[in-house]
């Protein structure tokens, strides 16, 4: 049995402002899963940029190869279709 290891990442860098250097430095790093959270906000990060989980990871997805993805808080939140 081998050790898997795993790390979180925050979703508060925009993609093209080092998000996706992030995920791409878990997956060259050898990490087996990265997961991230879904908060409306969260301490020192309340009055900056927090991106959505769903919207993170399917980012990732593409830009990764191996690194496995998930969420580690959903929130339930209250979304309009028609305000995305």
């Amino acid at each position: 049995m081998s050790l898997r290891l795993s790390t979180v990442i925050l979703p508060v860098d925009r993609w093209h402002e080092g998000g996706r250097a992030k995920w791409q430095r878990a997956e060259e790093l050898g990490f087996h899963a990265a997961y991230t959270y879904d908060h409306l906000s969260w301490r020192t990060f309340r009055d900056g940029p927090w991106f959505g989980a769903l919207p993170t990871l399917t980012a990732a997805a593409g830009a990764t190869e191996r690194l496995r993805l998930g969420t580690l808080v959903t929130s339930v939140k209250p979304f309009s279709p028609t305000a995305c």
